[in-house]
């Protein structure tokens, strides 16, 4: 597939806008692997391969194994992810898909178990960053390199 209009080249500031909310998410106190989490499965429900590609990568160089990469599709027929990591996988495909039914009461009293209403906020905004980064590489077709 042939790469389409350079967004960073035609639209510096709000490249630079993007690359601010993502940088200000850097100091959440999610960890490395949360963050991760985060941004793969959205990057999978989006079939974004330049993000699925980076952050697969990414999630390996800091501890995440393969088998729980290669299962994160079917979180929930799996013990390798905690209850934490779960409420996490839900916001985050319900965020993603949030044209089905938004986000539900269930999922978002399951995270209040685990996480602070700060926290809570770290994971939407994650989610909300990495789909638009998701969409930004899926609609100018971003080369994986």
């Amino acid at each position: 597939m042939e790469q389409r209009i350079n967004i960073e080249e035609t639209l510096p500031g709000v490249w630079k806008a993007m690359y601010g909310l993502t940088g200000s998410l850097s100091q959440s106190s999610l960890t490395p692997i949360q963050k991760e989490l985060i941004k793969n499965r959205a990057s999978q429900l989006n079939s974004c391969a330049f993000c699925i590609d980076m952050h697969t990568k990414e999630a390996l160089k800091i501890g995440e194994t393969q088998q729980r990469l290669f299962l994160m599709h079917a979180w929930r027929e799996t013990n390798l992810f905690t209850e934490e990591e779960k409420a996490i996988l839900a916001i985050t495909e319900e965020i993603t898909l949030i044209h089905q039914h938004g986000v539900s009461d269930e999922t978002y009293k399951q995270a209040e178990k685990f996480f602070s209403p700060a926290v809570i906020a770290q994971i939407i905004m994650s989610a909300v960053v990495i789909n638009a980064w998701n969409r930004i590489a899926v609609s100018t077709r971003l080369p994986i390199s």
